[in-house]
């Protein structure tokens, strides 16, 4: 997905050559005034539209530039001979040529989301960020590891240009310093417009220091929370908004009358409710047991004010990364500390690199937090969050919490992280190889009477790899031998047993009020017989298997809902990355909502790619209301991915109030788009 969003994002590299800006100094044009006007035209252009007068203004200037310029003009200057300036116009137009097809390699290859008219600062900047520095807007850079150059300030609103969405700008506290070196401000995001390409260096909890695989084009697998609200008398009753960076990292209301204008609009449109994160890594920040939920209060009041209804998530993860991630929330600091000591607390790979993202499946039941499992920790957050808002659980505003179980949110394994160089349609790697993980395989090893199998695959190649290429996810490979089944239903056991664990005490903190949880869409090489994908994320589904049945099975038990992020995968099977990766979205969507609707659960969806047009939101429509099914099965609610300030654009937001009248159950004349 995020290939395609490139494709459409990106230009070619003809275009690049007629429109990109190069503003690289040069000793010998540095004072070459029509250089510097071109130059200043093309910004206007990126930044606003330009006037109408905009021609008179260019041609102002230049007579301004050659009074400058002239002897007769007052100025110091002296004339340059045409020749020169010849000469400098050819130089200029190489440098441009060579720039565009840079870009448009690092846009093709390198998964880089560079602006049409981007410039070497932005390339130089990419880079930077690439290696792990921090580059913030001013072109100030300096080490993400040298937490003494990172400048002092205050909060403020600000708006990332590639997607438009409402981010905190905040400076992390000192006590965050060395929790990771790919650490990142919000302010940094916002420069960076690199959505869902951060790369920072390795992390200090590695083993290996070294390793990072080689770029190929990226999709994300599900960056965002989602929430669902109950489908009521045969219509859908619930269209939500989701909005990152609405609470900064001190836990304070980031531009409360912005938001409070845009809640307002949303509601004149009927718009059933919002979403919000409560990140575990805002609320429990400094010490253990330590909450604050004061941000939240005060949003939750609006929302209640507005009467329009809230779900929340459970936010056990680190945000930043993925896709549609413009800010960045680590993991509490505490933990963090934790961590440097015992980094066996993190999923792990094969090579022994770590992932902060979220903590590892392997200390559910350890007590290495300070005392406290880590389904203890999840389960006092749940509970302190359910006393503090109780009057909203009992008022009705709170309709659902989707509990987080993974990352992003969502119940798999970090199989695919961008960070150690994963990219779209890598089959990534297992992730069972901290401590705690191998003491239960070689327990199920043993068990099993054959203890040479308490080891992972050593034939599943690397992140990057492709099934044919590797002797384990081959056809007739190790995937179906013995030793594979026995390690896939191991890998794939731990998952179910982990979600049945944090649900179960969900259910209790959460008793009389909806829970739900989310499951990813990983439909690349789905079409392959091992779906090996699949596999290294935790869902043992070979064409031979159905591996959603027990998951289904297993939200059954807890009463939880289904949250899918899967409302228009099935129509993006005509792009031709799709096709090379033997994806199949559609299979994947209705073995998936099939498992839940053969045990009666309810289901709930989200886009998992920006919609703004009518066409893309009538393929939701078909999707979630199906016209024609025999059974009339349908979901029980939709989120849409995301407020924003595009979104609030007057034909953008045009669009979203028929969709969301259409959503309602409303007749609405469709004109032609």
């Amino acid at each position: 997905m995020a290939t395609d969003m490139q494709k459409l994002m990106g230009a070619s590299e003809e275009d690049d050559e007629e429109e990109m800006d190069v503003k690289e100094e040069d000793d010998e044009d540095e004072e070459n005034g029509e250089r510097r006007i071109a130059a200043q035209m093309m910004m206007g252009v990126d930044e606003v539209m330009p006037s109408t007068s905009s021609g008179g203004q260019f041609q102002h200037q230049q007579q301004l530039q050659e009074q400058v310029g002239t002897p007769g003009g007052g100025g110091a200057r002296r004339s340059r001979p045409p020749e020169e300036k010849e000469r400098t116009k050819l130089r200029e137009r190489h440098r441009r040529a060579i720039t565009a097809r840079i870009l448009a390699g690092l846009r093709r290859h390198g998964n880089y989301n560079l602006r049409v008219r981007a410039d070497i600062n932005d390339v130089i900047a990419a880079l930077a960020r690439e290696a792990g520095w921090v580059v913030l807007p001013d072109g100030t850079t300096f080490p993400s590891r040298s937490p003494g150059s990172r400048p002092t300030g205050g909060n403020s609103a600000g708006m990332t240009s590639s997607s438009s969405q409402m981010v905190s700008q905040q400076t992390p506290p000192t006590s965050l310093q060395g929790v990771s070196s790919g650490y990142r401000t919000s302010v940094e995001y916002n420069a960076s417009r690199m959505k869902g390409v951060f790369m920072p260096s390795s992390s200090p909890y590695d083993l290996s220091s070294s390793a990072r695989s080689q770029s190929s084009g990226m999709v994300g697998d599900g960056g965002e929370q989602i929430e669902s609200l109950p489908f009521i008398s045969g219509s859908m009753e619930a269209i939500n908004d989701k909005q990152l960076g609405v609470i900064n990292i001190k836990c304070e209301l980031v531009d409360p009358d912005g938001l409070l204008k845009q809640l307002r609009v949303l509601k004149s449109i009927n718009v059933d409710g919002v979403m919000v994160d409560c990140w575990w890594g805002i609320v429990e920040a400094h010490a253990p047991q330590e909450y604050n939920w004061n941000g939240y209060r005060r949003l939750f009041q609006m929302v209640r004010e507005l009467k329009l209804k809230l779900q929340v998530v459970m936010s056990f993860h680190e945000c930043g990364g993925n896709v549609g991630d413009d800010v960045c929330i680590p993991l509490p600091h505490w933990i963090a500390e934790i961590g440097r000591s015992n980094p066996d607390i993190f999923f792990t790979d094969r090579e022994g690199r770590r992932n902060p993202e979220c903590l590892s499946w392997g200390i559910d039941k350890e007590r290495v937090l300070r005392g406290r499992t880590a389904v203890e920790v999840y389960f006092d957050y749940m509970r302190s969050f359910r006393v503090e808002f109780d009057e909203f659980f009992e008022d009705g505003i709170i309709s659902m919490v989707e509990v987080g179980l993974g990352p992003c949110g969502e119940l798999r394994y970090p199989s695919c992280p961008v960070k150690h160089g994963w990219r779209y349609p890598g089959i990534g790697e297992f992730q069972c190889y901290d401590q705690y993980m191998l003491k239960s395989l070689r327990k199920a090893a043993a068990m099993r009477g054959h203890s040479f199998w308490a080891r992972g695959p050593d034939n599943a190649g690397s992140y990057n790899s492709q099934p044919h290429e590797t002797c384990f996810f081959c056809d007739g490979g190790d995937y179906d031998g013995y030793y594979g089944r026995f390690f896939l239903n191991w890998y794939s056991q731990l998952l179910v047993d982990h979600g049945d664990r944090v649900l179960s005490l969900a259910k209790l903190a959460f008793e009389g009020s909806c829970i739900a949880a989310k499951l990813p869409g990983i439909h690349w090489w789905y079409k392959t017989a091992s779906h090996a994908a699949e596999l290294t994320a935790g869902f043992y589904n070979p064409c031979n298997r159905d591996g959603y049945t027990a998951i289904a099975a297993m939200l059954k038990k807890h009463g939880a809902a289904l949250n899918f992020a899967c409302a228009e995968l099935n129509f993006l099977e005509q792009h031709e990355d799709l096709r090379e990766a033997l994806a199949d979205a559609r299979g994947l969507v209705w073995q998936v909502l099939n498992a839940a609707w053969d045990v009666c659960i309810p289901v709930a969806s989200e886009n998992a790619v920006l919609c703004l047009d009518r066409v893309g939101y009538n393929k939701i429509l078909d999707n979630v209301k199906p016209v024609n099914d025999p059974e009339g099965r349908h979901f029980s609610s939709f989120t849409y991915l995301r407020l924003s300030p595009l979104l609030m654009e007057r034909q953008n937001f045009m669009e979203f109030e028929r969709f969301v009248k259409r959503m309602h159950g409303e007749a609405v004349v469709d004109l032609l788009v």
